[in-house]
C-alpha cells in the first residue's frame, strides 16, 4: 500500500479515487464502517481507494497542551488500512494554512490537486475554517459524497472517546470490543537498567511516546514481533514505584523467551488489567509479586484467543 503526503503530487494511477476522509485514530468499528464503504464503492466503480488521515491531529494545533491521547501511530494506521483493502493512505499535514481553508477551497484541494472523485465520511465530519464544511458542502462544490451513520452498541455510539475512557479505567475488554482488536502500543525496545534480568524477569523497555496513557498498573499482554512471532507475557505500565528514580515506561516480560529485542520495533497488546502499580518492600517481595502476576497472566492468556 502506498503512503502519500498532502504536499506531494498524487500519482496518476491513484487519481480518480474514492477517499475515506477522517482522522481514524484508533480505527475502531465506526471508522471501519466508513473505510469499508469507501473501499466497496471504489471496487464497484473500478477506482482506487484512498484512506486519508491527519498528522498532527487537529487537536494539537488548536489545543497544543492537551495530554497525550493517540490510540494509533501512523505506521499502525497504515497497516490497518492496508489490511482493510485500501490502495493508499494519504496523510494531511494539518497546518494553520490547511485549517484556514474555507470549504470551497478545501474541496478544490481534493478535486483539482488530488483528483478525488468521491468522498465517504462519518455523519459528524466537519472541515474547513471554523469547521464550516459539512457533508452537504461537498455536493455544493461539485464533489460526490456520502456519510455513514455511526456504529452503535448497547451503550451508544462507538467512538474514540469511549475507548480512551475505557483504557484509562483499565477496562481492556471494552476497549478490545470497540476496537475489534486489543489496544496495542508500538515502540522501539530501549536499553534500560537491566535489573529485570538479574532477578529472572527480563523486560523490553518501551517509551509511551504520543499514546494515550491507560491506567497505570500490571497488564496481561501479548507481544507482536517484526518477524510475525506472538509472545505471551505480563507488563508493568507506569512509573515503577519500586525503583528510584521513577521513570514512565511500558515494560513487558515475555514468558519462555530469552532473545534480545533491543532496537527492534514491537507491538504490545493490552489484554487484561490485573491491578495497579505496587511498591514492594525489597527485592524478594518484588520477585514474589511478579511471579504471581505472571502466573495469573498465563492462566488468562490460555483462555484468550489471539486477535490481530
Amino acid at each position: 500500500m502506498e503512503r502519500l503526503s498532502s504536499g506531494a503530487p498524487i500519482p496518476a494511477p491513484l487519481r480518480g479515487s474514492v477517499m475515506a476522509l477522517g482522522n481514524f485514530d484508533g480505527f475502531h468499528a465506526g471508522h471501519q464502517a466508513v473505510v469499508g464503504r469507501a473501499i466497496d464503492r471504489a471496487r464497484a466503480e473500478g477506482r482506487p481507494a484512498i484512506v486519508a488521515t491527519f498528522d498532527p491531529h487537529p487537536m494539537r494545533l488548536f489545543r497544543p497542551d492537551t495530554p497525550s491521547f493517540r490510540l494509533t501511530t501512523l505506521d499502525q494506521r497504515a497497516a490497518l488500512f492496508a489490511r482493510a483493502g485500501a490502495d493508499a493512505m494519504l496523510v494531511f499535514d494539518f497546518t494553520p494554512e490547511l485549517a484556514a481553508l474555507d470549504a470551497a477551497a478545501y474541496v478544490r484541494l481534493l478535486t483539482d490537486q488530488m483528483g478525488v472523485a468521491a468522498v465517504v465520511t462519518g455523519q459528524d465530519f466537519t472541515f474547513g475554517k471554523g469547521r464550516s464544511g459539512t457533508i452537504d458542502s461537498f455536493g455544493q462544490f461539485g464533489l460526490s459524497a456520502e456519510a455513514i451513520a455511526p456504529v452503535m452498541d448497547g451503550e451508544g455510539v462507538i467512538s474514540s472517546s469511549r475507548i480512551r475512557a475505557a483504557l484509562q479505567a483499565g477496562d481492556c475488554d471494552t476497549a478490545t470490543r470497540l476496537l475489534t482488536r486489543p489496544f496495542a502500543i508500538e515502540g522501539m525496545v530501549q536499553h534500560g537498567d537491566k535489573l529485570g534480568r538479574t532477578i529472572g524477569f527480563p523486560t523490553a523497555n518501551i517509551d509511551m511516546g504520543p499514546y494515550l496513557r491507560p491506567a497505570y498498573g500490571i497488564y496481561v499482554v501479548r507481544g507482536l514481533l517484526p518477524n510475525g512471532r506472538v509472545l505471551d507475557g505480563a507488563a508493568n505500565l507506569g512509573i515503577r514505584p519500586s525503583f528510584d528514580p521513577p521513570k514512565e515506561l511500558l515494560e513487558p516480560h515475555f514468558f519462555d523467551f530469552a532473545e534480545s529485542l533491543y532496537d527492534q520495533a514491537i507491538e504490545v497488546q493490552l489484554i487484561r488489567y490485573l491491578h495497579g502499580e505496587v511498591k514492594y518492600d525489597g527485592l524478594d517481595a518484588l520477585m514474589a509479586g511478579i511471579a504471581r502476576d505472571c502466573e495469573d497472566a498465563r492462566q488468562i492468556l490460555a483462555g484468550t484467543p489471539r486477535l490481530a
